[in-house]
This record gives structure tokens, C-alpha cells and sequence, in this order.
């Protein structure tokens, strides 16, 4: 279930701002599970999306799924959605140890706020029962 593997991710993830951002294979363990992280929260939106009957839920793509979602709910803040979207995509391609150190440093910063802010409002939205479900 989404709802539960996000759960789960969040919570190693939220250990992040404890590890040593000198150490690059640190760094990557963070930028990796942020990457998994993205991916289940888009995921999981997705999910609440289609549960709500709604079209554009249909989306394959994880920009369709944040515009569907920022236009359905209003915890979703379409700019730094996007932002992920685009970090996520670019951590691919991480190479360089001071863009690691910037991404993870956003990661810290502002994303793990982010995806706690998703748990928080959808945990306020729906039944725990129907988030399993999910």
C-alpha cells in the first residue's frame, strides 16, 4: 500500500538532518530516498486522485498528477511540487559533490516538510481505513 510505504520512507528520510552531509555516500543515501519519496507521494496522489472520481487522475505522468492535485486540493503548492519534480529528475544525473550537498541541503530545507505536509493534510482528509486502502 502507497499510503503505508510512504509512511515508511518519510520516516527514515526525516533522519537526514542527523547524518553527515561531509560523507558524499551520505549524500546520496539522502538524495536516493527523497527520489523514492517523490515517487510514492505522486503515487499516492494519484490514488486520492481517482478516489475523488477525478479524470485527470488518468494522468501517466507525474506533472499531470501535481497540476491535477494542486488544482483539487489546497495544501498542494504547485511551485516547490514542481521543483521536486525537477530535482527528482536531475538526481539522476547528481555527480558533482556540491550539487549533491545543494540538492540534499533543499531536501533538509524544505522537501521533508513538504511530504510531511501531504501526510498531515491527506491523514486530515480521509479515514485511516481508506488510506490503507491506498
Amino acid at each position: 500500500m502507497k499510503h503505508a510505504n510512504y509512511k515508511a520512507n518519510l520516516s527514515v528520510l526525516r533522519q537526514a538532518p542527523e547524518q553527515d552531509l561531509q560523507n558524499e555516500f551520505v549524500l546520496s543515501g539522502i538524495i536516493d530516498k527523497f527520489a523514492m519519496q517523490f515517487e510514492l507521494s505522486w503515487k499516492l496522489l494519484r490514488k486520492t486522485l481517482e478516489y475523488e472520481g477525478r479524470l485527470d487522475a488518468a494522468t501517466g505522468s507525474p506533472r499531470g498528477i501535481i497540476k491535477a492535485a494542486y488544482d483539487a486540493y489546497d495544501f498542494i503548492g504547485e511551485g516547490i511540487w514542481l521543483r521536486m519534480l525537477d530535482d527528482r529528475n536531475a538526481a539522476e544525473h547528481v555527480y558533482d559533490a556540491m550539487l549533491a550537498r545543494r540538492l540534499a541541503d533543499d531536501i533538509i530545507g524544505s522537501y521533508i516538510a513538504t511530504f510531511d505536509d501531504l501526510l498531515a493534510n491527506l491523514e486530515r482528509l480521509y479515514p485511516a481505513e481508506l488510506l490503507e486502502t491506498f
